[in-house]
């Protein structure tokens, strides 16, 4: 599967999810679809995972760096 950015990835989620709740697709292609939604599911949970990594926040006080994790405003 190729890179995608969050955004795309979920892009592609939506539209599979549209086609198999259609009804169209044969059991094959609903199948196939099923397995790819499954994949694009888990490519955008890594991407959020990863995300929430990366704001972590680093804090120097008195020459020790302490990591604290980002916390949302409210409201």
């Amino acid at each position: 599967m190729e890179e995608l950015n969050f955004e795309d990835a979920m892009k592609k989620l939506e539209k599979i999810t549209a086609e198999l709740e259609k009804g169209d697709l044969s059991l094959d292609e609903s199948v196939k679809k099923f397995e790819e939604g499954i994949k694009l599911s888990k490519e955008c949970n890594k991407i959020l995972e990863d995300s929430e990594k990366k704001i972590n926040v680093l804090i120097n006080i008195d020459g020790n760096i302490t990591e604290e994790n980002f916390l949302p405003e409210e409201g």
